[in-house]
């Protein structure tokens, strides 16, 4: 398919029509960003002329600022038919958003002077911050960088330097790629288009402006929030919002496998002599548990996923505050929803045979993708589900909301 070049459109319509042709795109290019572990610029050049990375963006820096069960939708279309290609693509969108919780002068320093900017991140406190002048020195090497390589700016956590020399509160600071180095280490069974690189800084200045508290960005407390009152959006916690984007790449590729093994399954035969040659796979009870157990794990995940980001957002447009149970919530909704897409495209690759193991067969790169987001520390099913229960049982919930 040709490249999608139309300026954006504001409707929500035009742009679901948009992704899904670039959907199609990236399907067509799955085993060439695999085979490069990047998305291609052809790919991230369609979806930014099909204003994708400024949905939820605030209107005041040229943003559609629309919800963000409207970037997981499109993260599930995306994902469906690469997973790599939505993971980025989700973090580029989710990350103009994150960005408007800066200071206003961090704000403009990243998009006066080029509004396509493109953010990637690295969110664990990995390096060190000493105090210089008016601003930060910072040092460190931040893995797990998606979209390094297409990046023009970047969010890296540091612990903030007290004036006892002791270690304080993380913050992320924004830095140009001018000012940091990619390494080049990410070689992996799962996302491997994702490009999740290291980011490597070297005593690397950083103006005070461009630092926000991880605990302000948490409680939805930011000086961007502060600065639009009317955006009810950036009131949103942030790991109510950025976790449902990566949780989304799993039940999108959980949903693609299953969409890649009903085109195939309904007319293949058996070939194997236990199974008895020219068997319909169709006509297999087991293949049929399959299928429907993979179908509704995937409705559930996708129903919860959105539920939550509504209910949150409610929360906020009424004027309430977002609490500490219903943060605790949308993590169990984000990490239970990559359970079950575990669960569906377990079943599925488990129904494909022989011929799921070659490298060609999308069943098996879902697999192996929605694997390894299932391994991030934010959507671990134990990891989430044991602060889960702890809240639940009145105990002090130990982990991340």
């Amino acid at each position: 398919m040709d490249s999608l070049t139309e300026p954006a459109a504001p409707a929500a319509a035009d742009l679901t029509g948009r992704i899904a042709a670039i959907a199609a795109n990236a399907r067509e290019r799955a085993e060439r960003t695999e085979r490069d572990r990047r998305v291609p610029a052809a790919t991230l050049d369609e979806l930014a002329a099909a204003g994708l990375f400024e949905i939820v963006q605030p209107r005041a820096h040229g943003g559609a600022e629309r919800g963000f069960d409207e970037l997981v939708e499109h993260v599930l279309t995306l994902s469906a038919a690469c997973a790599s290609t939505g993971w980025v693509a989700g973090l580029f969108a989710a990350h103009r958003w994150l960005l408007a919780g800066f200071q206003e002068q961090a704000q403009r320093d990243v998009l006066d002077a080029d509004p396509g900017a493109r953010i990637c991140g690295s969110y664990a406190p990995a390096g060190a911050a000493r105090l210089d002048g008016d601003g930060y020195r910072i040092n460190g090497r931040w893995s797990f960088a998606s979209g390094a390589d297409a990046a023009t700016w970047a969010v890296c956590a540091c612990f903030l330097p007290t004036p006892q020399g002791i270690r304080g509160a993380p913050a992320f600071f924004l830095v140009p790629a001018a000012d940091y180095t990619v390494h080049d280490d990410w070689h992996v069974t799962g996302l491997a288009g994702t490009g999740s690189k290291t980011l490597v800084l070297d005593d690397v200045f950083v103006p005070a402006h461009r630092l926000l508290p991880l605990a302000d960005s948490m409680a939805g407390t930011t000086p961007g929030a502060a600065l639009r009152p009317d955006s009810a959006g950036l009131r949103i916690p942030m790991l109510c919002h950025i976790p449902s984007c990566l949780a989304a790449v799993a039940v999108g590729a959980a949903a693609g496998a299953l969409d890649d093994f009903l085109r195939t399954a309904g007319a293949r035969e058996t070939r194997g002599a236990l199974a008895g040659g020219g068997s319909r796979l169709a006509g297999f009870a087991t293949v049929q548990l399959r299928v429907a157990e993979a179908s509704a794990a995937v409705d559930a995940a996708r129903e919860i996923l959105l539920r939550d980001l509504r209910r949150r957002a409610a929360t906020s447009r009424d004027g309430a505050t977002v609490t500490e149970d219903d943060r605790i919530l949308s993590r169990r909704g984000q990490a239970y929803a990559v359970a079950q897409a575990v669960r569906a495209v377990e079943a599925v690759n488990g129904a494909t045979g022989g011929q799921g193991l070659a490298l060609a067969n999308p069943v098996q790169r879902a697999w192996r993708d929605v694997t390894a987001v299932s391994r991030h520390i934010s959507l671990n099913w134990d990891a989430v589900g044991t602060m889960v229960g702890q809240s639940a049982l009145g105990l002090p919930p130990q982990g991340q909301y």
